[in-house]
């Protein structure tokens, strides 16, 4: 009986020990749950209302000692991780009633390792991040990469970096959004934190779910992203750019320059905005004509102004140290310098050596700009091409005179040159630069069929800087930049392949601006009669509605071109489609984009279309398989509601 009773006391004894375990491993399990965000040591999870998994954090750089963890309110904290102190937390924002963020940061305070999270694709499709070389909709991840650099960069140059327009921000197609905080930490590295931060590596980001991936995108934008200030010139949405350099490159003359005005003109075309591109000056950093190439440059101004041309120039922010400004930019202290702050830090760039204006510096700024206001005023010329301006181009060590914290702020100072003459202004680089309300040109195409800067990577391309708040879209060249070693079927002259630049000018009419560079009349008549055909396409269709939606975008920042899932949240179909896209709500297109084809696939989301022929769909979703697109055709559908 004593045995017994011994027994007993022990297993009583054992039973309120477990229960002791499990209640503190209860609590410890309530504690670190928060607004469906489960925390362990190695990451985190988040739920959706259902209970599934639709997002997962890892911890790659280090654990958490879930000991020094504690809750108060609606703010998780730790305190040590398995490598020494820091400062941890995750707080929970409601800011509408379907849609919760999750703010995080993990700080180090004892050592100087980096910080490291990987995140999870849970099975769903990704969009955003950066313009790229090599551009899918959705995103592609091809295996291990090795880690780069995520500031902005000249991807025709440098095919595996990220391109000139990029923000830190990723949408998911399961209604994820991530935004990563502007700032972050880098070690032995010219970009420092800001006077009076310590540097002590730092990851922060924001996590938000919401209910579809259309409305928690809005909802981002909204409260992430700065919007337009101004719509830009009605005239460059409604009528073609035409540029003067996959024809003449750097070879431009006075006399080509006039030729070329004539000839848009005599082939029946409005005269519009022309672009003065590349070596209009005896040396890259100057800033008035060629006497040379251009010798009489007043008279040629007015002549084209006589003709109805508005005209803009090409410029960029390098100065070669054969220019006659080189010295005096030294002797002002203009340019980005070595490490050491004395002397200028030289950079190669695609015409040559020189050094690179440090406009985070105000009196380069001013010494810039009022060479460009001279330029304009001198010649009345209407606007600027501003070309580069991305980070890459910066030398891997040099000193600024405000330091650059976030690498990408270059790529920002230098966007907000083009603020004055931003009715007609091009920019191809974008960072935190949405309200420069310019026009944002994508990166140079080459004259090929592929997702390789070719014409299938335009759509992907555009869909994505839309994404990151680029709405005002420049898809550069009709057929691309016409490079000998860079050129399908290229045939007289090097010009690209017939039915390629076709294809290209109908996918091109259908974009928020159009632009010319190689012009039709160096085809054939029938190739001037199809670009006539989709300019006037152009005005009469598809820019009045881009004006329209133009508008919206000051208070909303919604997309001008959009992709299928706007419409159409939960179809699966949709998330993965980067051949047809939308403009608005209402207008869908599908261009051909493969060569030898006079047909496509289509696919029609749920809702009732008629296509341009009048035909009449509703009954969705709908496959139309090889529907027949003639060569001088693009396939559009319109959304018919009660009203139509």
């Amino acid at each position: 009986m004593v045995l017994a009773g011994l027994l007993g006391c022990v297993l009583v004894l054992a039973a309120v020990v477990a229960w002791c375990y499990y209640s503190a491993s209860l609590r410890k399990t309530q504690l670190l749950n928060t607004e469906l965000l489960n925390l362990n040591k190695d990451g985190f999870i988040i739920r959706n209302q259902e209970g599934a998994v639709i997002f997962t954090m890892a911890f790659r750089s280090g654990t958490l000692d879930l000991d020094s963890c504690s809750k108060e309110t609606n703010i998780l904290r730790c305190t040590r991780s398995n490598s020494g102190k820091l400062n941890f937390f995750i707080q929970t924002v409601r800011t509408k009633e379907t849609v919760m963020c999750y703010r995080v940061r993990w700080e180090e305070l004892d050592n100087k390792a980096l910080v490291e999270h990987a995140m999870d694709c849970n099975a769903s499709h990704w969009y955003g991040g950066a313009e790229l070389a090599t551009q899918h909709w959705p995103l592609k991840i091809h295996g291990e990469e090795e880690p780069r650099p995520f500031i902005t960069s000249d991807v025709y140059s440098k095919r595996n970096s990220f391109g000139g327009i990029l923000e830190r921000y990723w949408l998911s197609s399961n209604a994820t959004a991530i935004k990563i905080n502007d700032s972050a930490r880098y070690q032995d590295s010219p970009f420092r934190p800001a006077e009076g931060q310590q540097a002590v590596p730092e990851l922060s980001y924001r996590v938000c779910v919401g209910s579809d991936v259309t409305s928690i995108h809005k909802i981002m934008v909204r409260r992430y992203f700065p919007k337009p200030i101004k719509v830009p010139s009605p005239e460059v949405f409604m009528h073609p750019v035409w540029s003067t350099w996959a024809l003449h490159k750097s070879a431009i003359t006075q006399e080509k320059l006039l030729q070329f005005a004539s000839d848009i003109s005599k082939h029946g075309f409005a005269s519009s905005h022309l672009e003065l591109d590349d070596r209009y000056t005896a040396d890259y950093g100057e800033f008035d004509f060629d006497p040379q190439k251009f010798p009489n440059a007043t008279g040629m101004f007015n002549k084209l102004r006589e003709d109805g041309f508005q005209v803009s120039l090409w410029t960029h922010p390098f100065i070669n140290y054969d220019s006659i400004n080189f010295g005096t930019a030294v002797e002002k202290g203009l340019f980005v310098r070595e490490p050491g702050g004395e002397l200028p830090a030289l950079v190669r760039w695609w015409n040559g050596i020189g050094g690179i204006l440090d406009f985070t510096n105000p009196d380069t700024r001013e010494w810039y700009s009022s060479h460009l206001h001279k330029l304009k005023n001198r010649y009345e010329i209407t606007s600027f091409k501003f070309d580069a301006g991305e980070t890459s181009y910066l030398p891997r060590q040099f000193s600024t005179l405000v330091p650059l914290s976030d690498p990408s702020t270059f790529s920002r100072r230098y966007s907000e040159m083009a603020l004055p003459f931003r009715e007609r202004a091009e920019l191809r680089v974008g960072y935190q630069s949405q309200n420069i309300s310019c026009f944002f040109r994508i990166i140079d195409r080459d004259s090929v069929w592929g997702y390789e800067l070719g014409l299938k990577s335009i759509i992907p391309t555009v869909l994505t800087i839309s994404i990151l708040g680029y709405q005002f879209v420049l898809p550069d060249m009709i057929g691309g930049n016409a490079y000998p070693n860079r050129t399908a079927g290229a045939g007289y002259r090097g010009l690209p392949d017939r039915e390629l630049y076709i294809r290209w000018l109908e996918l091109s009419a259908f974009m928020p601006a159009m632009q010319f560079s190689i012009p039709p009349w160096e085809y054939d008549k029938t190739v001037v009669e199809i670009a006539q055909k989709f300019t006037h396409l152009h005005k009469t269709l598809v820019a009045p509605r881009v004006l329209e939606l133009a508008g919206e975008v000051l208070d909303t920042g919604d997309p001008i071109i959009r992709p299928l899932w706007w419409i159409a949240k939960n179809d699966e179909a949709a998330y993965k489609i980067d051949s047809q896209f939308l403009i608005g709500d209402d207008l869908m297109v599908a261009p051909v984009l493969e060569p030898g084809k006079q047909e496509r696939d289509i696919y029609l989301p749920a809702g009732r279309w008629r296509s341009y022929k009048g035909e009449h769909y509703d009954k969705g979703p709908v496959y139309l398989t090889d529907y027949p697109v003639d060569l001088d055709e693009v396939a559009y559908f319109t959304w018919v509601d009660g009203n139509n």
